[in-house]
């Protein structure tokens, strides 16, 4: 058990780093700082697909028994967020990466509020935030407190783990939302409208 929590701990570690720092992008409000983030995000995010990658082939080519095959089966779950942040998040992280690099002239240029609703959109932070909760119960498991063993837990676990996720999205949604709106130009009135109407 002791080497399959061993593989299991940098790769549950890579995710919620991952997780953590894609929270936080919305509420830099510097272009350099959100530059320098999203390239670490990038990274932490292009690392934790190649491990759950290797995780996942390792244990199609192990013996069944190995560490490397048990991990692999615990990171199932994870492995479909996975796959949404290698198309999706990935895409639009290194987007951003750009678009912060285009104002980055100087430090203490402010990051653009389309930028920061960029960097706030769900696709970005929820699936790798998705994919840090999915790989728990693996790490859980590793760790000796089977929850799957128990019929009276594993409904429960399921339920949290699902209320977990609406709640993230929703508050990612809300965030983006907000954001976008402040993007927005003001709407000019027209001058000839606000006077009154001439038949």
């Amino acid at each position: 058990m002791e080497s399959q929590l061993t593989i299991l701990l940098p790769v549950a570690a890579i995710w919620l780093a991952a997780g953590v720092l894609a929270d936080r992008l919305p509420r830099l409000r510097d272009a350099r700082a959100l530059r320098r983030r999203t390239g670490w995000l990038l990274a932490l995010a292009l690392t934790g697909v190649a491990l759950v990658a290797a995780v996942s082939v390792g244990g199609l080519f192990s013996a069944g028994t190995a560490a490397v095959d048990r991990a692999a089966a615990g990171l199932t779950i994870a492995t479909g967020p996975a796959l949404v942040v290698a198309v999706c998040s990935v895409r639009r992280i290194r987007r951003l990466r750009a678009g912060a690099g285009a104002f980055d002239t100087a430090p203490g240029t402010p990051a653009p509020h389309g930028l920061r609703a960029a960097a706030a959109h769900p696709l970005v932070g929820l699936p790798l935030q998705v994919t840090a909760l999915a790989t728990m119960p693996a790490v859980i498991a590793a760790a000796g407190a089977d929850l799957g063993a128990e019929p009276g837990v594993t409904g429960p676990a399921i339920t949290i783990g699902a209320l977990a996720v609406a709640t993230i999205g929703v508050r990612h949604a809300l965030r983006h939302s907000r954001l976008t709106e402040r993007a927005q130009p003001a709407a000019s009135r027209s001058a000839r409208a606000a006077g009154p109407l001439h038949v």
